[in-house]
Protein backbone atom coordinates (compact mmCIF):
# COMPACT_ATOMS: atom_id res chain seq x y z
CA UNK A 1 0.00 0.00 0.00
CA UNK A 2 1.33 3.28 -1.18
CA UNK A 3 2.05 6.30 1.58
CA UNK A 4 -0.90 7.95 -0.30
CA UNK A 5 -3.09 5.42 0.28
CA UNK A 6 -2.41 4.49 3.87
CA UNK A 7 -3.18 9.07 4.35
CA UNK A 8 -6.21 8.89 3.09
CA UNK A 9 -7.32 5.83 5.15
CA UNK A 10 -6.68 6.89 8.11
CA UNK A 11 -8.47 10.34 7.09
CA UNK A 12 -11.51 8.95 6.00
CA UNK A 13 -11.33 6.70 8.97
CA UNK A 14 -11.25 9.60 11.58
CA UNK A 15 -13.73 11.01 9.74
CA UNK A 16 -16.07 8.72 10.47
CA UNK A 17 -15.73 7.87 13.85
CA UNK A 18 -17.98 10.61 15.59
CA UNK A 19 -21.04 10.22 14.30
CA UNK A 20 -23.25 7.07 14.53
CA UNK A 21 -24.19 5.22 11.15
CA UNK A 22 -27.29 4.61 10.21
CA UNK A 23 -25.92 1.41 7.94
CA UNK A 24 -23.04 -1.04 8.82
CA UNK A 25 -22.77 -3.74 6.55
CA UNK A 26 -19.66 -6.32 6.37
CA UNK A 27 -19.36 -8.45 3.26
CA UNK A 28 -16.59 -10.49 1.60
CA UNK A 29 -16.00 -13.83 0.21
CA UNK A 30 -12.78 -16.55 1.07
CA UNK A 31 -11.97 -18.77 -1.28
CA UNK A 32 -8.86 -21.64 -2.24
CA UNK A 33 -7.76 -22.45 -5.81
CA UNK A 34 -5.84 -25.07 -7.43
CA UNK A 35 -4.22 -24.47 -10.81
CA UNK A 36 -3.10 -27.34 -12.60
CA UNK A 37 -0.32 -27.00 -15.60
CA UNK A 38 -0.88 -30.66 -18.04
CA UNK A 39 2.81 -29.63 -19.56
CA UNK A 40 6.10 -29.70 -18.06
CA UNK A 41 7.91 -26.10 -16.95
CA UNK A 42 10.23 -24.16 -19.37
CA UNK A 43 12.02 -22.69 -15.90
CA UNK A 44 13.50 -24.13 -13.31
CA UNK A 45 11.99 -23.91 -10.10
CA UNK A 46 8.27 -24.06 -12.00
CA UNK A 47 5.96 -26.29 -10.89
CA UNK A 48 3.04 -28.35 -12.52
CA UNK A 49 0.21 -27.74 -9.54
CA UNK A 50 -0.04 -24.14 -7.68
CA UNK A 51 -2.82 -24.16 -4.68
CA UNK A 52 -3.50 -20.76 -3.05
CA UNK A 53 -6.54 -18.82 -1.24
CA UNK A 54 -7.52 -15.50 -1.26
CA UNK A 55 -9.69 -13.58 0.97
CA UNK A 56 -11.47 -9.85 0.56
CA UNK A 57 -13.72 -8.09 3.31
CA UNK A 58 -16.09 -5.09 2.01
CA UNK A 59 -16.99 -2.60 5.21
CA UNK A 60 -19.84 -0.36 4.37
CA UNK A 61 -20.91 2.58 6.76
CA UNK A 62 -23.63 4.98 5.76
CA UNK A 63 -24.64 8.51 6.98
CA UNK A 64 -28.09 8.99 5.40
CA UNK A 65 -29.18 12.37 6.02
CA UNK A 66 -25.41 13.70 4.91
CA UNK A 67 -25.19 11.62 2.56
CA UNK A 68 -21.81 10.65 3.26
CA UNK A 69 -20.22 6.71 3.55
CA UNK A 70 -16.71 4.73 4.18
CA UNK A 71 -16.11 1.67 2.28
CA UNK A 72 -12.87 -0.29 3.18
CA UNK A 73 -11.95 -3.45 0.70
CA UNK A 74 -8.47 -5.32 1.58
CA UNK A 75 -7.56 -8.29 -0.18
CA UNK A 76 -4.97 -10.92 0.62
CA UNK A 77 -4.06 -13.99 -1.55
CA UNK A 78 -1.50 -17.00 -0.15
CA UNK A 79 0.22 -18.85 -3.31
CA UNK A 80 2.17 -22.00 -2.70
CA UNK A 81 4.34 -21.92 -4.98
CA UNK A 82 5.48 -18.01 -6.75
CA UNK A 83 6.44 -15.52 -3.87
CA UNK A 84 5.32 -12.57 -5.74
CA UNK A 85 1.92 -13.72 -5.76
CA UNK A 86 1.83 -13.77 -2.00
CA UNK A 87 0.57 -10.23 -1.61
CA UNK A 88 -2.02 -7.79 0.19
CA UNK A 89 -3.92 -4.55 -1.36
CA UNK A 90 -6.47 -2.33 -0.55
CA UNK A 91 -8.68 -2.37 -3.36
CA UNK A 92 -11.04 0.12 -1.87
CA UNK A 93 -10.83 2.36 0.93
CA UNK A 94 -12.68 5.94 0.12
CA UNK A 95 -15.12 8.32 1.83
CA UNK A 96 -18.03 9.40 -1.16
CA UNK A 97 -19.79 12.59 -0.04
CA UNK A 98 -22.92 12.77 -2.06
CA UNK A 99 -24.90 15.97 -3.01
CA UNK A 100 -28.33 17.06 -4.63
CA UNK A 101 -28.31 21.10 -5.69
CA UNK A 102 -31.15 21.92 -7.05
CA UNK A 103 -30.85 23.39 -10.95
CA UNK A 104 -26.61 22.34 -10.60
CA UNK A 105 -27.44 18.98 -10.70
CA UNK A 106 -25.71 15.58 -8.48
CA UNK A 107 -22.49 16.01 -6.83
CA UNK A 108 -20.37 13.07 -5.69
CA UNK A 109 -16.61 13.75 -4.33
CA UNK A 110 -14.57 10.69 -3.15
CA UNK A 111 -11.33 10.70 -1.72
CA UNK A 112 -8.99 7.65 -0.78
CA UNK A 113 -8.19 4.44 -2.49
CA UNK A 114 -11.03 2.87 -5.47
CA UNK A 115 -11.78 1.09 -8.47
CA UNK A 116 -13.03 2.58 -11.98
CA UNK A 117 -14.13 1.02 -14.47
CA UNK A 118 -14.14 2.44 -18.41
CA UNK A 119 -15.00 0.03 -21.22
CA UNK A 120 -17.82 -1.99 -22.98
CA UNK A 121 -15.94 -4.66 -24.78
CA UNK A 122 -15.42 -8.45 -23.81
CA UNK A 123 -11.82 -9.40 -25.24
CA UNK A 124 -9.86 -6.86 -24.03
CA UNK A 125 -10.23 -2.99 -22.50
CA UNK A 126 -8.29 -0.50 -24.21
CA UNK A 127 -9.77 2.68 -22.45
CA UNK A 128 -9.34 1.51 -19.30
CA UNK A 129 -6.30 3.34 -17.72
CA UNK A 130 -7.07 4.54 -14.12
CA UNK A 131 -5.96 1.36 -12.11
CA UNK A 132 -3.01 -0.43 -12.32
CA UNK A 133 -3.33 -4.61 -13.83
CA UNK A 134 -2.47 -6.80 -10.64
CA UNK A 135 -0.58 -8.99 -12.93
CA UNK A 136 -0.02 -12.05 -10.88
CA UNK A 137 -4.12 -13.19 -10.27
CA UNK A 138 -4.95 -13.85 -13.51
CA UNK A 139 -3.27 -13.64 -17.03
CA UNK A 140 -6.59 -12.02 -18.92
CA UNK A 141 -5.45 -8.57 -17.07
CA UNK A 142 -8.96 -7.61 -15.59
CA UNK A 143 -7.56 -7.74 -11.69
CA UNK A 144 -6.64 -4.03 -10.69
CA UNK A 145 -4.62 -3.00 -7.92
CA UNK A 146 -6.55 -0.19 -5.81
CA UNK A 147 -5.67 3.35 -7.08
CA UNK A 148 -5.09 6.34 -4.42
CA UNK A 149 -7.58 9.34 -6.17
CA UNK A 150 -9.84 12.60 -5.62
CA UNK A 151 -12.69 12.56 -7.78
CA UNK A 152 -15.41 14.75 -8.67
CA UNK A 153 -18.43 13.48 -10.72
CA UNK A 154 -21.12 16.30 -11.42
CA UNK A 155 -24.50 14.46 -13.08
CA UNK A 156 -26.69 16.51 -15.28
CA UNK A 157 -29.24 15.91 -18.01
CA UNK A 158 -26.64 16.36 -20.62
CA UNK A 159 -24.47 14.25 -19.33
CA UNK A 160 -22.13 13.13 -16.61
CA UNK A 161 -18.42 14.54 -16.14
CA UNK A 162 -15.97 12.70 -14.07
CA UNK A 163 -12.24 14.33 -12.53
CA UNK A 164 -9.75 12.98 -11.24
CA UNK A 165 -6.52 13.58 -9.54
CA UNK A 166 -4.47 10.66 -8.98
CA UNK A 167 -2.46 10.96 -6.16
CA UNK A 168 0.45 8.53 -6.29
CA UNK A 169 1.25 5.53 -8.91
CA UNK A 170 1.06 1.70 -8.46
CA UNK A 171 3.66 -0.41 -9.94
CA UNK A 172 2.55 -3.76 -12.38
CA UNK A 173 2.58 -6.78 -10.67
CA UNK A 174 4.48 -9.53 -12.27
CA UNK A 175 5.05 -13.39 -11.89
CA UNK A 176 8.58 -14.16 -10.25
CA UNK A 177 11.30 -16.51 -11.01
CA UNK A 178 9.01 -20.05 -9.93
CA UNK A 179 5.96 -18.40 -10.99
CA UNK A 180 3.93 -19.52 -14.51
CA UNK A 181 2.77 -17.40 -17.03
CA UNK A 182 6.01 -15.37 -17.18
CA UNK A 183 8.31 -14.15 -19.55
CA UNK A 184 11.73 -15.99 -20.36
CA UNK A 185 13.84 -13.26 -18.28
CA UNK A 186 12.35 -12.57 -14.73
CA UNK A 187 10.64 -8.76 -14.75
CA UNK A 188 12.65 -6.99 -11.42
CA UNK A 189 10.51 -5.08 -9.75
CA UNK A 190 12.58 -4.25 -7.42
CA UNK A 191 14.57 -1.46 -9.59
CA UNK A 192 11.73 0.03 -11.54
CA UNK A 193 12.42 3.41 -13.87
CA UNK A 194 10.57 6.37 -14.58
CA UNK A 195 10.58 8.90 -17.26
CA UNK A 196 9.38 11.51 -14.23
CA UNK A 197 11.64 12.64 -11.54
CA UNK A 198 8.74 12.31 -8.98
CA UNK A 199 8.67 8.77 -10.15
CA UNK A 200 5.56 6.91 -7.92
CA UNK A 201 4.62 10.56 -6.44
CA UNK A 202 4.10 11.25 -9.50
CA UNK A 203 0.35 13.26 -9.98
CA UNK A 204 -1.58 12.23 -13.25
CA UNK A 205 -5.11 13.34 -13.94
CA UNK A 206 -8.00 12.19 -16.02
CA UNK A 207 -11.53 13.34 -16.71
CA UNK A 208 -14.17 11.59 -18.53
CA UNK A 209 -17.66 12.84 -20.00
CA UNK A 210 -20.42 9.73 -20.50
CA UNK A 211 -23.78 10.13 -21.69
CA UNK A 212 -26.65 8.40 -22.67
CA UNK A 213 -29.03 9.15 -25.95
CA UNK A 214 -32.03 6.69 -26.49
CA UNK A 215 -30.27 3.23 -26.99
CA UNK A 216 -26.41 5.00 -27.28
CA UNK A 217 -24.44 5.08 -24.43
CA UNK A 218 -20.80 6.38 -24.80
CA UNK A 219 -17.44 8.16 -23.30
CA UNK A 220 -15.18 10.11 -23.78
CA UNK A 221 -11.99 10.10 -22.08
CA UNK A 222 -8.44 11.95 -21.35
CA UNK A 223 -5.34 10.90 -19.10
CA UNK A 224 -2.33 12.57 -18.97
CA UNK A 225 0.49 11.30 -16.22
CA UNK A 226 2.34 7.63 -15.77
CA UNK A 227 1.27 4.71 -18.04
CA UNK A 228 0.13 1.56 -16.52
CA UNK A 229 1.62 0.06 -19.60
CA UNK A 230 5.84 -0.60 -18.83
CA UNK A 231 8.01 -1.06 -21.35
CA UNK A 232 10.18 -3.93 -20.28
CA UNK A 233 13.99 -2.86 -21.12
CA UNK A 234 16.83 -5.97 -20.73
CA UNK A 235 18.72 -4.88 -17.77
CA UNK A 236 20.76 -6.78 -14.98
CA UNK A 237 19.86 -7.42 -11.09
CA UNK A 238 21.95 -6.84 -8.56
CA UNK A 239 23.32 -10.51 -8.66
CA UNK A 240 24.74 -9.61 -12.57
CA UNK A 241 22.06 -11.66 -13.89
CA UNK A 242 19.87 -10.70 -16.94
CA UNK A 243 16.43 -9.33 -16.23
CA UNK A 244 13.62 -7.24 -18.36
CA UNK A 245 13.57 -3.50 -16.23
CA UNK A 246 9.70 -1.87 -16.08
CA UNK A 247 10.10 1.53 -17.50
CA UNK A 248 6.72 4.35 -16.82
CA UNK A 249 6.93 6.62 -19.73
CA UNK A 250 4.73 9.49 -19.14
CA UNK A 251 2.15 9.87 -22.00
CA UNK A 252 -1.39 11.52 -22.81
CA UNK A 253 -3.73 9.23 -24.08
CA UNK A 254 -7.88 10.42 -25.52
CA UNK A 255 -10.39 7.81 -25.35
CA UNK A 256 -13.69 6.64 -26.54
CA UNK A 257 -16.23 3.98 -25.65
CA UNK A 258 -19.58 3.21 -26.81
CA UNK A 259 -22.12 0.56 -27.05
CA UNK A 260 -25.50 0.79 -28.96
CA UNK A 261 -28.41 -1.41 -28.08
CA UNK A 262 -31.42 -2.75 -30.40
CA UNK A 263 -33.34 -5.73 -29.40
CA UNK A 264 -31.10 -8.62 -29.36
CA UNK A 265 -28.00 -6.58 -30.64
CA UNK A 266 -25.34 -5.16 -28.72
CA UNK A 267 -23.11 -2.85 -30.99
CA UNK A 268 -19.11 -2.03 -28.85
CA UNK A 269 -16.65 -0.16 -29.73
CA UNK A 270 -13.57 1.13 -27.93
CA UNK A 271 -10.65 3.16 -29.66
CA UNK A 272 -7.77 5.08 -28.09
CA UNK A 273 -4.83 7.35 -29.36
CA UNK A 274 -1.64 7.31 -26.96
CA UNK A 275 1.86 9.88 -27.46
CA UNK A 276 4.33 8.89 -25.38
CA UNK A 277 4.52 4.96 -25.38
CA UNK A 278 7.79 2.90 -25.96
CA UNK A 279 7.06 0.34 -28.35
CA UNK A 280 8.72 -3.48 -28.07
CA UNK A 281 11.69 -2.21 -29.81
CA UNK A 282 12.24 0.76 -27.02
CA UNK A 283 11.54 3.30 -29.02
CA UNK A 284 8.93 6.38 -28.28
CA UNK A 285 5.66 5.83 -30.80
CA UNK A 286 2.60 7.82 -31.35
CA UNK A 287 0.15 4.81 -32.29
CA UNK A 288 -3.59 4.21 -32.30
CA UNK A 289 -5.66 1.13 -31.09
CA UNK A 290 -9.40 -0.03 -31.54
CA UNK A 291 -12.17 -3.24 -30.91
CA UNK A 292 -15.13 -2.96 -32.49
CA UNK A 293 -17.85 -5.89 -32.65
CA UNK A 294 -21.09 -6.71 -31.42
CA UNK A 295 -22.87 -9.64 -29.17
CA UNK A 296 -25.82 -10.97 -30.41
CA UNK A 297 -27.94 -13.12 -27.54
CA UNK A 298 -30.96 -15.62 -28.08
CA UNK A 299 -33.29 -15.30 -25.25
CA UNK A 300 -35.19 -18.67 -24.09
CA UNK A 301 -33.35 -21.22 -26.22
CA UNK A 302 -35.60 -24.58 -26.64
CA UNK A 303 -38.44 -22.62 -25.01
CA UNK A 304 -36.31 -22.64 -21.40
CA UNK A 305 -35.17 -19.71 -19.33
CA UNK A 306 -31.59 -20.18 -20.74
CA UNK A 307 -29.66 -17.58 -23.41
CA UNK A 308 -26.98 -17.75 -25.41
CA UNK A 309 -24.80 -14.88 -26.31
CA UNK A 310 -22.48 -14.98 -29.85
CA UNK A 311 -19.88 -12.67 -29.68
CA UNK A 312 -16.97 -11.46 -32.25
CA UNK A 313 -14.28 -8.83 -32.38
CA UNK A 314 -11.63 -7.20 -33.87
CA UNK A 315 -8.67 -5.97 -32.40
CA UNK A 316 -6.53 -3.56 -34.25
CA UNK A 317 -2.86 -1.58 -33.28
CA UNK A 318 -1.16 0.29 -35.45
CA UNK A 319 2.03 -0.76 -33.90
CA UNK A 320 1.30 -4.18 -35.74
CA UNK A 321 4.22 -6.76 -34.04
CA UNK A 322 5.66 -3.59 -32.00
CA UNK A 323 2.75 -3.29 -29.47
CA UNK A 324 3.90 -4.39 -25.91
CA UNK A 325 0.66 -3.86 -24.46
CA UNK A 326 -1.53 -6.65 -26.11
CA UNK A 327 -0.81 -10.52 -26.89
CA UNK A 328 -1.47 -9.50 -30.57
CA UNK A 329 -1.26 -6.48 -32.77
CA UNK A 330 -4.14 -7.37 -35.34
CA UNK A 331 -6.26 -10.26 -33.93
CA UNK A 332 -10.13 -11.44 -34.37
CA UNK A 333 -12.13 -12.44 -31.34
CA UNK A 334 -14.87 -14.77 -31.58
CA UNK A 335 -16.79 -16.13 -27.79
CA UNK A 336 -20.15 -17.60 -26.96
CA UNK A 337 -21.57 -16.72 -23.25
CA UNK A 338 -24.65 -18.92 -21.95
CA UNK A 339 -26.72 -18.36 -18.91
CA UNK A 340 -28.50 -20.44 -17.06
CA UNK A 341 -30.59 -17.97 -15.57
CA UNK A 342 -31.42 -20.09 -13.23
CA UNK A 343 -31.22 -19.38 -9.03
CA UNK A 344 -27.62 -21.19 -8.83
CA UNK A 345 -26.26 -17.87 -11.53
CA UNK A 346 -25.08 -21.24 -13.87
CA UNK A 347 -22.81 -19.06 -16.79
CA UNK A 348 -20.08 -20.38 -18.80
CA UNK A 349 -18.11 -18.28 -21.30
CA UNK A 350 -16.02 -19.43 -23.90
CA UNK A 351 -13.48 -17.42 -26.16
CA UNK A 352 -10.96 -17.84 -29.11
CA UNK A 353 -8.80 -15.32 -30.00
CA UNK A 354 -6.61 -15.60 -33.29
CA UNK A 355 -3.61 -13.25 -34.27
CA UNK A 356 -4.21 -12.00 -38.06
CA UNK A 357 -0.84 -12.55 -38.92
CA UNK A 358 0.35 -15.14 -37.63
CA UNK A 359 -0.86 -18.51 -36.19
CA UNK A 360 -1.01 -17.67 -32.60
CA UNK A 361 -4.14 -17.64 -31.12
CA UNK A 362 -5.21 -18.38 -27.10
CA UNK A 363 -8.31 -20.38 -25.83
CA UNK A 364 -10.24 -19.97 -22.68
CA UNK A 365 -12.91 -20.92 -20.56
CA UNK A 366 -14.90 -19.43 -17.77
CA UNK A 367 -17.72 -21.17 -15.87
CA UNK A 368 -19.33 -20.92 -12.80
CA UNK A 369 -21.87 -22.22 -10.30
CA UNK A 370 -23.25 -21.23 -6.89
CA UNK A 371 -23.85 -24.11 -4.15
CA UNK A 372 -26.94 -22.66 -1.61
CA UNK A 373 -26.55 -19.58 -0.60
CA UNK A 374 -23.18 -19.02 0.33
CA UNK A 375 -20.82 -21.82 -2.13
CA UNK A 376 -19.43 -20.77 -5.51
CA UNK A 377 -17.32 -23.08 -7.24
CA UNK A 378 -15.84 -21.67 -10.72
CA UNK A 379 -13.59 -23.15 -13.54
CA UNK A 380 -11.26 -21.13 -15.49
CA UNK A 381 -8.76 -22.81 -18.29
CA UNK A 382 -6.65 -21.15 -20.81
CA UNK A 383 -5.08 -22.79 -23.77
CA UNK A 384 -1.96 -21.24 -26.20
CA UNK A 385 -0.87 -22.42 -29.53
CA UNK A 386 0.39 -21.72 -32.51
CA UNK A 387 3.32 -19.13 -31.48
CA UNK A 388 6.72 -19.05 -33.30
CA UNK A 389 9.96 -19.53 -31.33
CA UNK A 390 10.55 -15.48 -32.01
CA UNK A 391 6.66 -15.04 -30.52
CA UNK A 392 5.55 -12.50 -27.78
CA UNK A 393 3.83 -15.32 -26.52
CA UNK A 394 6.26 -18.12 -27.40
CA UNK A 395 7.59 -18.04 -23.33
CA UNK A 396 3.59 -19.45 -22.55
CA UNK A 397 3.46 -21.74 -25.01
CA UNK A 398 3.86 -25.11 -22.34
CA UNK A 399 1.82 -22.75 -19.30
CA UNK A 400 -1.75 -24.42 -20.47
CA UNK A 401 -3.61 -24.32 -17.51
CA UNK A 402 -7.34 -25.71 -15.83
CA UNK A 403 -8.04 -23.73 -12.57
CA UNK A 404 -10.62 -24.83 -9.77
CA UNK A 405 -11.89 -22.41 -7.21
CA UNK A 406 -14.14 -22.86 -4.38
CA UNK A 407 -15.39 -19.23 -2.69
CA UNK A 408 -17.62 -18.95 -0.07
CA UNK A 409 -19.18 -15.98 0.45
CA UNK A 410 -20.66 -13.98 3.72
Amino acid sequence: MTRGALAALLISAAAASPAAADELEITGNISAETRLFPFEPIHKGQRRHLASLYGEVEYYQEWTDSGDSLTIKPFYRYDSSDPRRTHFDLREAFWLKVMDVEELGRFEFRTGVDKVFWGVTESIHLVDIINQTDLVEYPDREEKLGQPMLQLSVARDWGTVDLFVLTGFRERTFPGRSGRLRSALVVNTDTPQYESGAEDRHIDFAARYSHAIDELDFGLSWFRGTSRDPALLPGRDRGGGLVLIPFYQQIDQGGIDAQYTTGPWLLKFEGLYREGQLNRSGKEQRYWASVAGFEYTFFGIFGSNMDLGVLAEHIFDSRDEEANTFFFGNAAFAGVRWTANDPQDTELLFGYLQDVNTPGKNFFVEASRRFGDSWTLSLEAQIVSGTASDSFLADLRRDDYIQLGWTYSF
